[in-house]
């Protein structure tokens, strides 16, 4: 089974944190549609028969996608891929999209899975970040979504924001608890090169990003969230049982998926492919029966590290026993000698099957991995 990514490039407007490849114009959203389904077709033997098992709309915004264009671009991954019974079908939705007209149309789709962009219901962050939406159309658009059916729902927050205090934190967290949100993505604010948010905090025009406010609302969505009953299976993701994400967690337990749309990334088990990020390029690409992408041979060590990157993230962590059947021997030797002095200061928890980051070592995730990397 492998896992579909379509990328929809269009924004109303930029959120000043957001880094992804996106434009604040609908110009080209009429010919976006007819790409995608080009694109589908002329990467037929990507996945290798392998039938779908994910599909997931990303972006951008796809909810400015009408429910034709979506049951359109699904119908075709299925006519080209196949797609599994029971499959996840995933569609990110602003919450200023999701109105009743909107969600009876969506209901008539394949969607089965909504990923709502909530980030913060204080309207103080919302100014900050650029969303167009307010806390109030936040809570609407969970309640109309559920009053539609579409329970399995995943919101985004974000946490870090200068003049955000703790209490503000708990009180997202406890809204999405108190609506029984199954699923919930949070996110440690970032400051990305080049972006809105980048240029306002040099300019003196925004407060910079305080990393240790950042480590204390972390510590806070742990605690609150899993004493409300959600799992905390990957370092930014917790659901209630059963409800994981089941097209991310391919991504971190290296199962094959293909991006569709620009700028998307592909994975094959043996290398890594991204499309060109232009939209003007792309549509041209395609239409002329094109593909415009950069590919990179993966080497053995570069697949070692993200074996470990990937995997380390999750709460089940590195398995030892997979990790001896796919790498030689002398990686398994370096992950050992290096994870016990890790295991010493407390940052994993090894055993004979798995290594896994401890509580404290959660907050040191990516400087953790990189200990382990075979350099």
């Amino acid at each position: 089974m492998a896992g579909l990514y379509i990328h929809i490039p269009f924004c109303k407007q930029k959120c000043h944190y957001c880094n992804f490849y996106s434009l604040a114009s609908l110009k080209y959203k009429d010919q976006i549609t007819e790409a995608i389904v080009k694109e589908i077709d002329l990467q037929s033997s990507y996945l290798t028969g392998e039938k779908l098992k994910t599909i997931y709309f990303g972006g951008g915004t796809p909810s400015l996608l009408d429910s034709s264009e979506i049951s359109r671009i699904i119908q075709k991954a299925d006519e080209v891929f196949g797609i599994s019974s029971g499959a996840e079908i995933t569609l990110e939705a602003n919450p200023d999209d999701l109105s009743l007209a909107y969600l009876n149309e969506l209901k008539k789709t394949p969607v089965n899975r909504l990923s709502i962009g909530i980030q913060s219901f204080d309207d103080n962050d919302l100014i900050y970040l650029n969303r167009r939406h307010d806390g109030e159309k936040a809570r609407q658009a969970i309640m109309l979504a559920l009053e539609k059916g579409f329970e399995n729902l995943s919101c985004d927050l974000i946490y870090g924001i200068p003049d955000a205090n703790d209490q503000t934190w708990i009180e997202n967290m406890q809204t999405l608890v108190n609506l029984d949100i199954p699923h919930i993505s949070a996110y440690a604010l970032t400051v990305e090169t080049g972006t809105t948010l980048d240029h306002f905090i040099r300019k003196g025009k925004y407060k910079p990003v305080d990393e240790n406010q950042a480590i204390t609302q972390f510590s806070l969505l742990m605690d609150f969230l899993e004493k409300n009953g959600y799992e905390h299976y990957e370092i930014s993701n917790f659901c209630l049982p059963g409800k994981i994400s089941n097209h991310n967690s391919a991504y971190w337990t290296g199962e094959k998926y293909l991006g569709i749309g620009p700028s998307a990334h592909s994975f094959d088990g043996k290398s890594r492919q991204w499309n060109v990020s232009s939209l003007k390029t792309y549509i041209e690409s395609i239409s002329k029966g094109n593909l415009s992408f950069e590919r990179e041979v993966l080497t053995e060590e570069q697949k070692f590290n993200e074996f470990i990157l990937t995997s380390l993230r999750t709460m089940w962590g590195i398995d030892s026993c997979k990790m001896k059947l796919t790498f030689d021997e002398k990686y398994n030797k370096h992950f050992m000698l290096n994870a016990k002095p890790l295991a010493e200061k407390g940052y994993l928890i090894l055993s004979n099957k798995k290594a896994i980051l401890s509580r404290q070592g959660k907050f040191f995730a990516d400087q953790v991995a990189s200990e382990l990397f075979w350099v």
